[in-house]
């Protein structure tokens, strides 16, 4: 049924607040080599893996390596088990509005390579997210900062300052070398962390660590001689754990100053792992960042995934801290029941205007047209639940989508004031 609920999610151009989107010139050249390697380019995979597939035939779906029957027999029965999970209902998605497949077979997948070579096109990455998509805008986390442009809109493709590796306690030799610059010492390490911020902040739409995959979220205030003797021993190469915990404190310090200084948000990546065995539990969870928090209450923290699985912490720090900001990216094809359950406790708990819904979190762009369609289908039946107990009307669903699925976006990330600036950027070229 056509409510107008639905109808109005099915026309409001979303913010897509976190991508991997792999470059113009990556997707052109060296993207899916066929529609079964486009449909499990991504999370799909992991899932497939927990169902018992073969990591090597895994390998060659991406890859595309051999014969097309031969690679999709070889992850079937890996497939049948995990068809109806978030990731598998995403594929299911891009097959059937992407490729026109109602059921994956090896003969319906190659009658749809004619499509994907068509997405392939240039330009077609581009006006695929935004007309088909209708996305406002996608902000991409590609570990290293586009410089320079691959050519796309800069005033619709924004991109994240990457920040995971010196958080992590690593010296990121690979932003720092082309800027020419050499960590010695803790002083060399401060001014290298400036110069890369003064290069790449003003045209960031956030900072982005996901330290999370490398050592506990738990943090605390290091002093400089502390992290001096840290780095000392990671620059020797002979660090311990704690050596690396130490400096990643003292460096996600300074890089959440930095933020500050140049009025950026912080996205931290909270929850689940992207791959498979090798998930400390105890060192994801969301409430782990209360120190940094309280000590940092001039910052704009946007907290990434719903924490996943600890779903119930979002709200209660969003409630909490008025410094703290909900993303749902990734969230809807991990868990939708439990991301459901996020959205209905946010809006009886915490503010609204600090939750933003949407991030597909993908490397390609069908993908991220699989996990929109997905989470528009899953936040839609949210509201509704909302509409049928009686404690929403539609009109209210419909404003508190508006708000989650774009306003609130544009005002934490303040967008249009980043869209002026590329314009303007962009026309002095």
């Amino acid at each position: 049924m056509a409510t107008d609920l639905k109808m109005h999610l099915d026309g409001l151009r979303v913010a897509d607040t976190h991508e991997h989107l792999m470059a113009e010139k990556t997707w052109v050249e060296a993207g899916p080599p066929d529609v079964l390697s486009d449909l499990f380019w991504h999370y799909a995979q992991k899932d497939l893996i927990s169902a018992g597939a073969a990591e090597g035939s895994i390998k060659r779906v991406v890859a595309a390596e051999g014969d097309l029957e031969e690679r999709w027999r070889a992850i079937e029965p890996a497939w049948q088990a995990i068809s109806l999970t978030g990731y598998g209902e995403a594929v299911r998605i891009v097959a059937r509005d992407v490729y026109g497949i109602e059921e994956l077979s090896a003969p319906a997948l190659r009658n749809a390579q004619a499509k994907l070579t068509d997405l392939r096109r240039p330009g077609e990455r581009h006006r695929f997210l935004r007309d088909v998509c209708q996305y406002d805008h996608v902000q991409i986390n590609q570990y290293m900062f586009p410089d320079p442009w691959d050519g796309s809109d800069p005033t619709f493709f924004f991109y994240d300052l990457s920040y995971a590796a010196p958080s992590s306690g690593r010296v990121p030799r690979d932003h720092f070398t082309p800027l020419g610059l050499e960590v010695t010492d803790l002083a060399s390490m401060q001014r290298a962390t400036e110069a890369y911020f003064a290069r790449y902040a003003p045209r960031a739409i956030a900072v982005k660590t996901q330290h999370a995959y490398e050592r506990t979220l738990d943090w605390k205030p290091r002093s400089d001689a502390e992290a001096e003797a840290a780095l000392a021993s990671v620059l020797r190469g002979d660090a311990t754990d704690e050596d690396k915990l130490c400096l990643g404190d003292w460096c996600l310090a300074r890089g959440v100053e930095l933020a500050i200084a140049y009025d950026l948000p912080i996205k931290i990546h909270t929850g689940y792992y992207w791959n498979n065995n090798v998930m400390p539990m105890s060192r994801i969870r969301p409430s782990l960042l209360c120190p940094l928090l309280i000590r940092y209450p001039q910052a704009r923290f946007v907290l990434m995934h719903a924490g996943y699985p600890y779903g119930h912490e979002i709200p209660a720090m969003v409630k909490h801290f008025s410094n703290v900001y909900a993303d749902l990216c990734w969230a809807w094809s991990m868990d939708p029941y439990m991301t459901m359950d996020v959205v209905r406790r946010f809006i009886h708990s915490a503010p609204i205007n600090k939750l933003m819904a949407f991030g597909g979190d993908t490397h390609t762009c069908t993908a991220s047209y699989g996990y929109l369609q997905q989470m528009k289908k899953w936040l839609r039946r949210t509201l509704e639940l909302e509409i049928a107990a009686g404690d929403l009307s539609e009109s209210q669903a419909i404003s508190i989508s508006t708000a989650v699925l774009h306003d609130n976006a544009m005002r934490v990330f303040k967008v249009p004031q980043k869209k002026a600036a590329m314009a303007a950027t962009e026309s002095i070229k």
